[in-house]
């Protein structure tokens, strides 16, 4: 089933809308384990939040759901007014990659391959024409200021650099969300103000709608919106300037 196939529940629907996630790991058998306990979450089109909570909260869970990359045990999901518990696995994988960018901790580019081919990857997935997946991947590594090392493999860039040409590669599709998973990690503090700043312009200029799963309150905390999650459960949702008179 392709996704532009599934009911479009309410076309005024917010972009996300989750409603009493719940993730059971091993159900039904002796080490059964619930991860996620009721989640309620909506997310507006253009907003920044960050979704912040310690090692073991649910965070990473609730992510590769709100990134589709898994399905609740129980729950409602709603991703642009479509009904993620019926998209088939076909369907899911269009989705992440036509909707969906994701940023990685450990940047996940693919070794031997150079800046422009690891951005290229995404658009030929996609079924995008050859001339216009160049075209378009130079651009992206132009707009995020790797336009001078599109022939350099991964082993060839810095830290900061790595993660701007997987915030190109997100760009590829151009898609709804940025989810960015630790995107700074891994990156000395100079270069991560570099990184957490092309995120605000991303969102600023282009109204990309992007979620910031992170463990650092800091970097939270310059977020429009932050949404706690503890032991499973969303404890708290409040904006950034609210955020250090309560965390």
């Amino acid at each position: 089933m392709r996704f532009d196939k599934l009911a479009n529940i309410n076309e005024a629907a917010p972009l996300i809308s989750m409603e009493g996630i719940v993730k059971t790991y091993y159900e039904g058998q002796p080490e059964e384990l619930e991860i996620l306990h009721g989640i309620d979450l909506t997310v507006q089109e253009g907003e920044f939040l960050a979704i912040v909570g310690e090692s073991g909260s649910g965070k990473s869970t609730l992510m590769n759901i709100i990134g589709v990359l898994d399905k609740p045990t129980k729950g409602l999901y709603c991703l642009d007014g479509l009904d993620m518990g019926l998209a088939s696995r076909d369907a899911m994988s269009e989705i992440r990659n036509r909707k969906i960018g994701f940023i990685f901790q450990n940047f996940n580019l693919i070794g031997r391959t150079s800046a422009l081919q690891n951005v290229e990857l995404p658009m030929l997935y996609a079924g995008e024409p050859y001339s216009r997946r160049i075209r378009k991947a130079k651009d992206l590594l132009e707009s995020v200021g790797m336009g001078d090392r599109i022939r350099h493999q991964p082993n060839e860039l810095s830290g900061g650099q790595k993660q701007r040409v997987a915030i190109a590669r997100a760009l590829a599709n151009d898609p709804s969300i940025l989810l960015a998973d630790e995107p700074t990690g891994a990156l000395d503090s100079a270069t991560s103000r570099i990184i957490m700043d092309l995120f605000h312009k991303l969102n600023r200029e282009q109204h990309k709608t992007v979620i910031l799963i992170t463990h650092s309150k800091e970097l939270a905390a310059e977020c429009p919106r932050i949404v706690t999650i503890r032991d499973g459960y969303n404890v708290c949702d409040t904006k950034g300037a609210e955020y250090n008179d309560i965390s």
